[in-house]
């Protein structure tokens, strides 16, 4: 669809409760009240008739962007033949929310300010919400200080002094400023239950988006320290990952959108705006390269809460949460629209809520063992929870399930489903002490070696020359090279090398990034390659010490990046356009990784810092 933008021309900005994205042309295309996972307001992302909340110069205009330094507050400065302009547009947080307390009290207000540093401009101004994905054209009514917006559950209220014409469900404005002039916008929600609105002041909006930035700056300040390669990227992903979390549980989600697509016009269109107990624990040791996780325990207190005696009664522990820990996540689709240049069937909801997948276990205690520094003592329900999670992986490791990659056909023995059970019992084995169960330790271990001895003998294929996707199978996945990252075999190992090998020459496009795997897997059409897949790549290359490869992929990595520093799930190999929801938490996650892992080797090659 010609109205369609290209994903990685999309900014996000947050307010550790909901997101917005906003394009290369002014316009908040996609923005969810009150949480991440809420209907949106906006959602012409996925429908040219969706919503919209558009500021931009009449005529051509050229563009720049960026992030206010160690913020997630968006800059956006337009320059045309009369002059040039800078939008700012944040997601507000609470008052004088300063660290760790970013996102508490965040009021749910879109903060837009355009200010005019040269010459004179004239924009124009569209305002078209459409509630509830696009099903709600709601009644638009001028009131002083602003618009209103009635109609369905949602109320709205636009403050500005601009003055709009309204026709239908949609205002419009033209705007002209000079040089040092500008105008403001403050978008408010509430519910129809609730109290009304009030307008805010020009000085209101101001103040509030000032405090938005020292707020960002404050939480970079007392978080971050990552000084190796790609410290910018890294630290700049490590603030996309805390712009992905739910501040009031500690929720952290895969991204904040739904229904982008892994195929251009195919049905692989899923909702990511949960929280995946795999994704999430990730997430959580990518913090502790990139971010400081000193919300670490909050993020275990959650799980433990959400999950509440699952293990414990003897069934597979839930794969992922809606982010206030809700469980029924049931999958629906929206035929109304039209999807991202046409990708439907949009879906709202995700399927996999009910899919075993056994290799959680391992992640969860992965993220806990890394970050025992900073839970302190656990409570007597997280406990409890993590022991029953070993306990779990040690009973089930031999059944099959969907696997990581959520293959939608018959339950496999995937080979990295047992590794993280294998991951599980080596990481309990350590916490057994802060866990109060050294009694386990011997059944733990004994377990451990069984499953050591299944993959070594089960997991290879001779005539692969790798380690392979499932027991019996010749094909080959990306996530065994999770073996050397987690420690399970040497990355020098002559089987692990050669599956590295394998990797780097039989799983990738024509420009080196990586396919998951090329294997059916039960689903219609192709899809692109992945870019964590790609950072494990760069990962095991570099744990080999071959950290010249390494820095090779992950450079070709990186080269997705768009101009504000985000990246998709995957790269369309015929193109070379992100594709997939956006940003992905699991994008970011493998970039911070393999720059730390990366920077590892290197100083254990005696190579010093490198020089990018």
């Amino acid at each position: 669809m010609p109205d369609s933008l290209p994903i990685g021309d999309y900014a996000l900005v947050s307010d550790c409760r909901s997101a917005a994205l906003v394009g290369r042309d002014g316009s908040v295309d996609w923005l969810c009240f009150p949480r991440f996972d809420g209907p949106s307001v906006f959602c012409r992302l996925l429908d040219p008739a969706g919503g919209r909340f558009a500021i931009r110069p009449v005529g051509e205009f050229q563009v720049t962007r960026r992030y206010l330094d160690r913020t997630m507050v968006l800059e956006t400065t337009f320059t045309t033949a009369g002059g040039t302009a800078v939008l700012t547009d944040a997601l507000a947080l609470g008052p004088d929310e300063r660290g760790h307390e970013l996102g508490q009290g965040s009021p749910g207000i879109l903060l837009r300010r355009l200010a005019c540093t040269g010459g004179k401009i004239e924009v124009e101004v569209s305002y078209a919400p459409r509630p509830e994905y696009g099903l709600i054209h709601p009644i638009l009514i001028p009131v002083p200080g602003g618009i209103t917006a009635r109609g369905g559950a949602d109320r709205l209220f636009l403050s500005t002094s601009a003055s709009f014409r309204t026709e239908g469900a949609t205002a419009t404005a033209g705007i002209r400023l000079a040089e040092g002039q500008e105008t403001v916008f403050a978008l408010g929600h509430g519910e129809m239950s609730g109290p009304p609105l009030a307008p805010w002041t020009a000085a209101d909006i101001a103040g509030r988006l000032d405090d938005t930035v020292a707020g960002w700056r404050s939480w970079s300040a007392l978080h971050q320290s990552y000084d190796g390669p790609w410290r910018d990227l890294v630290q700049h992903s490590g603030r996309v990952l805390q712009a992905l979390t739910f501040a009031p549980t500690g929720a952290i989600i895969a991204a904040p959108t739904t229904s982008l697509p892994e195929t251009v016009g195919g049905q692989r269109n899923w909702d990511y705006r949960f929280t995946w107990v795999r994704d999430a624990s990730l997430t959580m040791e990518a913090l502790w390269v990139a971010a400081c996780p000193t919300e670490a325990n909050l993020f275990f207190v959650f799980l433990a809460d959400a999950a509440a005696t699952m293990p414990r009664r003897g069934a597979d522990l839930q794969i992922m949460f809606g982010i206030g820990g809700e469980r029924d996540l049931t999958e629906r689709e929206l035929p109304h629209l039209a999807g991202w240049r046409g990708s439907r069937p949009v879906r709202v909801g995700n399927g996999a809520w009910t899919q075993r997948q056994l290799d959680v276990y391992g992640e969860l205690l992965s993220a806990a063992q890394r970050l025992v520094d900073k839970l302190g003592e656990l409570d007597p329900v997280t406990r409890q929870f993590l022991t029953a999670a070993v306990d779990t992986a040690a009973r089930r490791w031999q059944e099959p399930d969907q696997g990581l990659w959520e293959v939608r056909g018959e339950p496999r023995h995937f080979l990295y489903s047992k590794l993280m059970c294998w991951v599980a019992l080596d990481r309990g084995i350590a916490l057994a002490g802060l866990l109060g169960a050294e009694d386990r330790v011997p059944a733990w271990s004994a377990a451990g070696e069984e499953i050591r001895r299944a993959i070594l003998d089960r997991g290879w294929s001779e005539r692969a020359g790798a380690f392979t996707q499932s027991f019996g199978s010749d094909d080959l996945d990306a996530a065994n090279l999770m073996l050397a990252i987690t420690r399970f075999l040497p990355a020098t190992d002559p089987r692990m090398k050669a599956t590295i090998e394998a990797t780097a020459e039989r799983l990738t496009d024509q420009r080196g990034l990586v396919y998951r795997y090329l294997a059916r897997d039960g689903l219609a059409g192709d899809e692109g390659t992945f870019l964590l897949c790609t950072f494990w790549l760069a990962q095991a290359q570099a744990l080999a010490g071959n950290v010249d490869a390494a820095s090779a992929t992950f450079e070709r990595a990186i080269a997705a990046v768009s101009d504000v520093g985000l990246l998709a799930e995957e790269v369309d190999p015929r193109n070379g356009e992100m594709i997939g929801n956006f940003p992905q938490a699991f994008s970011h996650i493998g970039l911070v990784n393999a720059a730390w892992t990366i920077s590892e080797a290197r100083k254990r090659a005696g190579l010093g810092s490198a020089p990018i």
